[in-house]
């Protein structure tokens, strides 16, 4: 990895939706953005390219702020909402290795889910200094594996 403008990435970025049907409404039939992997829980869709994952959120109440909300995802707590960059497995390795090296906190370690499967990636999080999360993530191949189902 050279730096952040040395070539093009898709970005990543999380959002919070109120309804799951909704979201594939407007992104998906008025958009006309299409839909990749999905779960009860969570929709992909290629937002022009990049990947935009709505998660559905509970009603936020005044105790809890929309910044610390959270869905199950493999048995994780993913902050929503977070962002972030879809990396070369190559150039993730290398960033996973010099966070460790350096003893960041991740809020999900580096670790490969959809072992596999079409939509194997690379993934880890982890807050900036102000606690936005960020989420970095990989595919071996990501012309065919970015938007699979």
């Amino acid at each position: 990895m050279t730096g952040p403008a040395s070539r093009l990435s898709p970005f990543h970025l999380a959002i919070g939706v109120r309804d799951l049907a909704e979201a594939r409404g407007f992104y998906g039939e008025l958009l006309r953005c299409g839909e990749g992997r999905s779960s009860e829980r969570w929709v992909d869709f290629d937002f022009f390219g990049h990947q935009l994952v709505c998660h559905l959120v509970e009603p936020v109440s005044a105790k809890i702020p929309v910044s610390q909300h959270a869905t199950p995802v493999d048995g994780h707590d993913v902050p929503v909402p977070h962002f972030g960059v879809v990396l070369e497995m190559e150039d993730w390795e290398r960033l996973a290795a010099r966070l460790r090296e350096r003893g960041v906190n991740f809020l999900i370690e580096p670790y490969i889910r959809f072992k596999g499967q079409r939509g194997e990636q690379a993934t880890m999080f982890l807050p900036d200094p102000s606690g936005h999360v960020l989420e970095f993530k990989a595919f071996r191949d990501l012309q065919t594996q970015l938007f699979a189902r």
